[in-house]
């Protein structure tokens, strides 16, 4: 049987060689995937969510062919998870074979036997009536290859030699027991003296009228001895089941063998490529679930088309926010984003809850989805990959007696310096709020310069207004080394109301102050007014 490898995420060997070695895995940390939320929105158990990543756009096209099918075809996703609880178990089973090398090893191998042919009867029964509407090549791949191994005489072959090794299994009722006493009747040596596929029956008279068989014969025990395992302790447990099991391995010895050729010619061979599938198969169902519970919220998805990295491409329209979507369970707001020639970079300003972290995250969000292979929360999308995505968010619990809190904010900024290149993208959401705004209006300019500096794409979503009337100024210092332009956006509102639409413009920090203290009544003539009813 030819042993060529299958794989969901990777369209050839070579690309699964690079992930496997870093090539083209973007810097997408744990850390990262908790502030974005990620890790809840896609929770493996046999994986890590960081490890799925790519910045090959052939590979990120590649699954989004697998997902299309996926989410178009309710029962190819539902055998798929049917699938992974089998191979589980075979895992499970081979690791503990390894582990033991007595009667159950043996008989582990044989259970493994039967797991691997349920495997592929499962696949080939389930991925049968679907293959002329399966278009991804991975997808079409598995099914060739189940029907390729369920045509061929190794698999005949196989069914037929684990009839008769389970028929020998199964049809082991009892074993005969010798004992060689001494000339006081104390028990001197023992052995087996036969494996037989009838149990031994009570010879007690109670029992026999219980059966209606009153006949004595070879199976019919003269005298019994003390109950199995009752009133002994666990070493004597144990020493008993290891007796009986060395004896039981003596007998079996040359047949057992065999048992194991068996699984390492057939299974071990034919069967590796379904449970290296199996991390891949978790990931993408768990995915999977994601989409389907996006939908039920009445949002779109859109697979994004995916522009060469060095583009720095990104444009989406309709974009919201897939964390907050499912968590309220509704249709979002929805905006328009990109990053162009005239801003790389954004500060974002506005009123306190109204949607800078929110957007933030959503662009976040969209490159994370797009590089795992999956549809984006927006109405259309394009994109180019990113190396890496950097976030720093407000933790509340960095607070230390050798730094302070904004010592351990610049500290954490300088980290985030080390790592990033003109392809990553940098989220930061309120960095500096433990400062006062002079001291953090400073030490974010010269983070800004440094960004902007740098060639990254991101966002700055700040509480400070003024920022935004000092990015000419950073501007035109930057421009003479190169750097990327930052711009600026802004939270809207309006008559005190948050309207959670983002606009490219200027920020204007009063206007916001305004509106709101208007809703409440909160101007100098309505102050004046309640006054002077007060008289």
């Amino acid at each position: 049987m030819p042993n060529y490898e299958i794989s969901l995420l990777y369209p050839n060997a070579e690309a699964s060689e690079k992930n496997a070695q870093g090539l083209d895995n973007p810097n997408i940390s744990m850390e990262t995937l908790e502030a974005l939320e990620l890790d809840y929105a896609i929770e493996l158990q046999n994986s890590r969510l960081s490890d799925m990543f790519t910045m090959d756009k052939e590979v990120i096209e590649y699954r989004q062919k697998v997902f299309e099918d996926l989410i178009n075809n309710e029962e190819l996703c539902a055998l798929l998870n049917k699938l992974c609880p089998i191979l589980s178990d075979i895992s499970d089973l081979r690791r503990l074979s390894n582990e033991n090398d007595s009667t159950d090893s043996y008989l582990y191998s044989i259970t493994e036997i039967e797991l691997y042919i349920s495997a592929i009867e499962l696949l080939n029964s389930g991925l049968s009536p679907m293959k002329d509407t399966i278009k991804s090549e991975a997808i079409l791949g598995l099914y060739n290859r189940i029907a390729e191994l369920t045509k061929s005489e190794y698999y005949a072959d196989l069914n037929i030699r684990l009839k008769e090794l389970t028929k020998r299994v199964r049809e082991v009722k009892s074993v005969t027991i010798g004992v060689n006493l001494d000339s006081r009747l104390r028990p001197e040596s023992a052995g087996v003296l036969s494996v037989n596929n009838e149990s031994f029956k009570s010879g007690e008279l109670l029992q026999k009228i219980l059966r209606l068989d009153f006949k004595n014969n070879e199976y019919t025990c003269i005298a019994s001895l003390q109950p199995f395992k009752k009133s002994q302790s666990d070493n004597q447990q144990y020493a008993l089941n290891n007796a009986f099991n060395n004896a039981l391995n003596d007998v079996f010895k040359s047949s057992m063998r065999s048992w194991k050729k068996v699984v390492n010619a057939y299974v071990l061979e034919n069967a590796d490529f379904l449970i290296k599938l199996a991390p891949e198969i978790e990931f993408v169902t768990k995915a999977v679930d994601l989409v389907k519970s996006l939908k039920e919220t009445g949002n779109t998805l859109v697979f994004p088309e995916i522009a060469p990295v060095e583009e720095k491409a990104f444009e989406a329209k309709g974009l919201y926010n897939p964390i907050v979507a499912m968590k309220i369970g509704s249709k979002m707001i929805e905006n328009d984003f990109c990053f162009d020639k005239n801003g790389m970079f954004y500060v974002l300003s506005g009123p306190n809850r109204g949607g800078k972290s929110v957007i933030t995250c959503a662009v976040g969000h969209t490159f994370a989805l797009a590089q795992l292979g999956l549809p984006v929360p927006a109405s259309y999308a394009r994109l180019s990959a990113v190396d890496g995505i950097f976030t720093h968010f407000p933790t509340g619990a960095e607070d230390t007696i050798d730094k302070g809190r904004l010592g351990e904010e610049c500290a954490r900024l300088d980290e985030i310096f080390e790592e990033i290149s003109s392809k990553s993208l940098v989220l930061l959401d309120e960095s500096l709020s433990s400062t006062g705004s002079y001291e953090a209006s400073y030490i974010a300019s010269e983070i800004l310069s440094g960004l902007s500096l740098s060639g990254c794409r991101g966002i700055f979503s700040t509480h400070l207004h003024e920022l935004g009337m000092m990015i000419d100024d950073i501007n035109e210092k930057t421009k003479a080394q190169g750097g990327e332009r930052i711009d600026t956006l802004v939270a809207g509102i309006s008559d005190g109301e948050r309207s959670f639409i983002i606009s490219r413009q200027k920020p204007d920090g009063k206007s916001y102050a305004r509106d709101i203290a208007s809703k409440y009544g909160i101007s100098l003539d309505k102050i004046l007014e309640k006054i002077q009813k007060n008289k």
